[in-house]
């Protein structure tokens, strides 16, 4: 929440430009651009991360015989189509999906409860090392993937039509997410315990897949495949269409229409070099946990310093001319 009002102060004093735009106001015309720039090549390698990772995903659960390019490829395609009409469709797309979300989170629950799979005692002993192993994962792990990842936003937030909801309506997505987020790992730990989630490439899946009732309903996993496909989709989408927004605003393009097909095949193509395995991308998922810190927080802050400088100087510079207007 103290990094939001980070990225909540930098939109209100540039409210009619994304993050690429105000690096430009705030470092300069070439330092920003390149800023800029670095920031469209991040969301790009984000929105390629997801793609492959839910690729990996279908290939490890539903579609074993099915090649990874040929998902890939499908995936990417839908995500340019939808992007191609325009951010506003994704919103109304969106609007339309979370109501199937919350049924299928729903009713996935209810299954794994009524399964009797649940066991309190795994959540146990709470603290057993204290504070230190919590806070330094929080920092160090938590805080980067996924809160940070909010910064995305910004590159949205001039096109609102409504911006004066921002604070709030981004506020209480941030706090249900964390809660929601809490109760899902609490609920795979309860399930399967410590050892198994931490040994789990997908600790969901393999609790969903618990669920046996009178040994007819079972094999549940299509409602954690499908959970996916809609989370990482609109996930994607939202990073492809910074990508896509950062460019036509770096390069003065007219629209992003005519750039979503060829940045869309470098998605492609990014997916399926980025690592040759799932477990590798893995390890490299870690190494940018410090080039994601320094994106998220310390340039953001850098900025916040400077604008605040600046302001400061400002409101000095004014209050002496009003001073000796009056003498």
């Amino acid at each position: 929440m103290i990094v939001f009002f980070i990225y909540y102060f930098l939109f209100r004093q540039y409210p009619n430009l994304p993050l690429t735009g105000y690096a430009r106001k705030i470092f300069g015309k070439y330092v920003g651009w390149m800023i800029g720039l670095l920031y469209i090549l991040f969301f790009l390698y984000i929105s390629a991360r997801n793609t492959r990772e839910f690729s990996e995903l279908l290939l490890s659960s539903t579609l074993p015989e099915t090649p990874l390019l040929a998902i890939i490829i499908l995936f990417v395609f839908t995500i340019c189509y939808v992007l191609y009409l325009g951010i506003e469709v994704v919103g109304r797309t969106a609007e339309v999906f979370i109501v199937i979300l919350v049924f299928m989170g729903f009713t996935g629950n209810l299954l794994v409860f009524l399964s009797g799979n649940v066991d309190i005692h795994n959540l146990q002993p709470s603290l057993e090392h204290g504070w230190k192993p919590i806070v330094t994962t929080a920092f160090r792990d938590i805080l980067i993937f996924p809160f940070t990842e909010m910064l995305v936003f910004t590159m949205l937030l001039p096109y609102l039509n409504r911006p004066e909801l921002v604070k709030k309506v981004w506020l209480s997505a941030l706090i249900t997410s964390g809660l929601v987020l809490t109760y899902t790992t609490s609920l795979n730990i309860a399930v399967l315990n410590i050892e198994q989630v931490e040994r789990s490439t997908f600790p969901l899946l393999s609790t969903i897949g618990k669920v046996n009732l009178f040994e007819f309903i079972q094999r549940m996993d299509a409602i954690v495949v499908f959970t996916m496909l809609l989370t990482v989709f609109f996930k994607a989408s939202i990073y492809f269409y910074s990508v896509l927004i950062g460019i036509v605003d770096l390069f003065k393009l007219k629209n992003h229409q005519q750039i979503v097909l060829p940045v869309g095949v470098i998605l492609t193509f990014m997916s399926m070099v980025i690592a040759s395995d799932f477990a590798e991308q893995t390890e490299e998922g870690l190494l940018t946990h410090y080039v994601a810190f320094a994106l998220f927080i310390i340039i953001p802050l850098l900025m916040l310093i400077v604008v605040m400088v600046r302001n400061g100087f400002k409101k000095k510079t004014k209050n002496e001319k009003s001073r000796s207007e009056s003498i």
